[in-house]
């Protein structure tokens, strides 16, 4: 179909709830997209860290397409094998000893994790009470929404459930507690609140105080899990044993699906909680195989290589044109760059898009690096040659 019939189509039937570049891809190989007419983009977005073992992964498609030819779905009414395959492998990889729920996205994770929460403290007393922070994002349902300690995004849609409370920083989580405080939800790197990791210690600290008070700590790691840190959880990285973990994003590479695992086990009874799609034949196949190929390139050395080649790049990049970026920040492979002033993020966004390559923004001045995990050398440097080429447009 013509670019331009497409995008008509898209206005006319689809709500505009995205500001969307119209550009019609129609294949992928590895980190590099394919558009219609035949030009290729380098991606170091990654379908928003989705697609983790990249484009058109032939092991991946293999696995779907076995399981797609014989079930798809049968309800959460039946044993699913894969499902309790899948949250068999969550639990040793990551090392917690939990339990897990499979939903389709990182909200329903989260509103999963929410309600962990509300019935924790229900069983103590009536506490209800959820602590996130200033410039956090937790998800698009109203009750996510909510927990998301943005403003401008709370504009519309209220009224919103009550019990939630916003601090401006870790050190800052203590302050805001009180004898209604159930629980406390943040992201260990902030993804679009500008790619923002916090201190280890603080958050060391932070975990052991919340022991003593007997609140919940649940991490948000939709962004930051599965592998992207360059553990399965960032939480490992941070030294911390959460009560409860959400993760989504890069499970399955690109097929919908979420978690909420939580050291809980017996929180919730039959009827508390369900899904209809979630945690199906095909999703958790997918997810299967997508922890299969990543622990391999974790244990073989390739993902830390691949890592440090790429952080390595972004800081070269930083250096030779500290006219623009302020600093290079990250963690594993979500990193940022931070550039003077939102006008030049612009710029810098759309001239890597001209020039074939995909970058996200993250906060008011952050450009957002999650490449697939498994991208290659070969494909960083071709993306940076291009980044280069795209400064001098506006240099």
């Amino acid at each position: 179909m013509e670019i331009e019939a497409l995008k008509q189509m898209d206005l006319d039937y689809v709500l505009h709830t995205y500001a969307r570049n119209y550009t019609h891809f129609i294949k992928g190989s590895g980190a590099t997209l394919y558009d219609a007419g035949g030009r290729d983009y380098i991606d170091f977005g990654s379908g928003i860290a989705v697609c983790s073992v990249g484009h058109g992964n032939l092991r991946l498609a293999e696995a779907i397409y076995k399981q797609a030819k014989n079930l798809i779905h049968t309800s959460n009414l039946y044993c699913i094998e894969p499902q309790a395959r899948l949250a068999k492998r969550l639990v040793e990889l990551s090392g917690y000893d939990m339990r897990v729920f499979f939903a389709n996205s990182g909200a329903e994770a989260n509103e999963g994790a929410l309600k962990i929460a509300r019935k924790f403290g229900a069983e103590r007393g009536g506490r209800y009470q959820i602590i996130t922070l200033d410039s956090s994002f937790h998800g698009r349902t109203i009750s996510t929404l909510k927990a998301t300690g943005q403003e401008n995004m709370h504009t519309y849609f209220g009224p919103f459930p009550d019990g939630f409370l916003y601090a401006k920083d870790i050190e800052d989580i203590p302050n805001k507690i009180s004898n209604v405080t159930c629980a406390v939800l943040l992201e260990l790197v902030q993804g679009e609140g500008g790619i923002t990791p916090f201190d280890k210690q603080e958050v060391q600290n932070l975990a052991k105080f919340l022991k003593t008070k007997d609140i919940l700590l649940m991490i948000d790691e939709v962004q930051t899990g599965i592998y992207r840190s360059g553990e399965l959880f960032a939480s490992q990285v941070y030294g911390i044993a959460p009560d409860v973990i959400t993760t989504a994003k890069g499970l399955a590479g690109g097929v919908p699906i979420g978690a909420v695992m939580t050291n809980l086990k017996d929180i919730f009874s039959p009827g508390d909680h369900g899904s209809t799609f979630g945690g199906n034949f095909l999703a958790t196949t997918a997810a299967l195989e997508v922890l299969e190929i990543l622990e391999e390139i974790k244990q073989s050395g390739k993902l830390r290589g691949i890592t440090d080649y790429f952080t390595q790049k972004l800081q070269s990049l930083q250096k030779s044109h500290s006219d623009i970026f302020l600093q290079e920040v990250g963690l594993g492979l979500m990193r940022g760059l931070r550039l003077k002033s939102q006008e030049l993020l612009s710029k810098f966004l759309q001239e890597s898009f001209n020039e074939g390559v995909l970058i996200l923004k993250s906060g008011k001045n952050t450009a957002r690096f999650l490449p697939s995990l498994t991208i290659t050398k070969e494909e960083i440097d071709r993306g940076f040659e291009r980044i280069d080429s795209a400064i001098k447009r506006f240099v």
